[in-house]
């Protein structure tokens, strides 16, 4: 058997041995390469002019509205349009009981004819008159009265024809039509209801639909800060005064609006003001009282910056933040103001640059002051680069 050595014997060994090993593992670390820096996709800034739009809300009304009612009072005959349907102006709606109103037109005719009748008999007169004074057969007394009956003769006829015409207007109005073009709603009576001159309540509706009206409100904070901007020069008028009209699923409407006109009175209850535009409405597709939205052009930006929706992050308090890389190809933190959204990016205000290279993938596996392997967006990536070894592995 082998005596056992001593412990101060194997001590040195260990040592030796454990260095070695040491040594060894720290030349295998440091023969290791570097991993490549993390690869992110970019979007360089670029200045151009935008049109700046504003959704509007709005409701559609009527471009005509004629409330129709009865200018002479009557017995119901027969109506003579289908509810629901397209009238044309001057088209027989209702026809009244019109026995009376016929009867004083005769009446008034046959006062005209007796009327004309003595106008014949006195111009005679006053025209023998006329010869007989002249040798003094009669009086001049007599001649003048023969003339002021002439006169009155003539006087008389005016009156019964102004009877006569006035009794044709009241029977015409016994037979009710439609005093604009459109689309007649349902009738409020039938036949055989009595109705009244000038009633309050209309016997039926017409609305013209093509073109409509869409009435938008814009609040006057708005209106205020729009006009702030164009004064600072920081926005540009446009003379494009036609919108795009959403629906009420979020469809866009084939036809465009244009504008009517503007209100200049601020409504107090609201504190908006009225804007009225016209649509085309061939197809009837928009009916009276439809909630729609307008997107209407408030001006043009020009030198404006859009940042992807994508690059800009916020904290919980609200605050926005870019992450860019600069010129040495490090990530630096920006704090960034936008104002508004442009489609799918945010319209810039303060705190980047034209030129600016914003990162828009990869953001959550970079930080601030990292090197990293920028990509623009919609470019090829480029080739992977080859690890590089450290020189403590040589």
């Amino acid at each position: 058997m082998f005596a056992r050595a001593p412990l101060k014997f194997w001590f040195p060994i260990v040592l030796t041995v454990s260095f070695v090993a040491g040594v060894d593992v720290r030349a295998q670390q440091a023969a290791q390469p570097k991993p490549p820096p993390p690869a992110v996709t970019v979007v360089t800034l670029k200045p151009k002019t935008v049109t700046l739009t504003r959704e509007l809300p709005g409701r559609t009304t009527p471009f005509l509205v004629a409330e129709v009612r009865p200018q002479v009072s009557g017995i119901v005959e027969r109506l003579l349009f289908s509810e629901g349907k397209m009238v044309k102006a001057g088209q027989p709606l209702y026809q009244l009981d019109d026995a009376t109103y016929r009867a004083d037109l005769n009446s008034a005719k046959a006062s005209l004819t007796r009327a004309q009748a003595r106008i014949e008999a006195a111009r005679l007169t006053a025209k023998r008159s006329a010869e007989l004074v002249k040798i003094n057969a009669v009086s001049r007394q007599e001649d003048e009265d023969a003339t002021a009956a002439l006169r009155q003769a003539e006087a008389d006829v005016k009156v019964a024809q102004a009877a006569v015409d006035s009794a044709e207007v009241v029977f015409k109005r016994a037979r009710i039509t439609a005093p604009i073009q459109g689309r007649i709603g349902k009738s409020s009576v039938t036949q055989g209801a009595l109705v009244t001159a000038n009633q309050t309540a209309p016997l039926a509706t017409i609305q013209q639909l093509d073109p409509i009206y869409v009435d938008l409100t814009q609040s006057s904070a708005e209106i205020l800060q729009i006009r702030k901007e164009v004064a600072a020069g920081n926005l540009a008028s446009t003379a494009d005064v036609s919108a795009a009209i959403l629906l009420e699923d979020g469809t866009e409407y084939p036809h465009r609006g244009r504008l009517a006109f503007s209100e200049v009175t601020v409504d107090p209850s609201t504190g908006s003001t009225a804007i009225r535009m016209i649509v085309p409405n061939p197809k009837d597709l928009l009916l009276p009282g439809m909630y729609v939205r307008a997107v209407v052009s408030t001006g043009q930006r020009h030198n404006a910056l859009l940042a992807p929706q994508q690059g800009i992050t916020r904290d919980p308090k609200g605050n926005a933040s870019a992450l860019v890389v600069n010129a040495e190809g490090k990530v630096e933190a920006r704090k960034v103001k936008v104002s508004r959204a442009v489609g799918d990016k945010w319209l810039v205000e303060d705190g980047l640059a034209a030129g600016d290279r914003v990162i828009v993938e990869g953001v959550m596996k970079v930080k601030p002051d990292m090197p990293v392997q920028a990509t623009e967006a919609g470019a090829a990536p480029p080739a992977a680069a080859a690890p590089v070894a450290s020189d403590q592995a040589k």
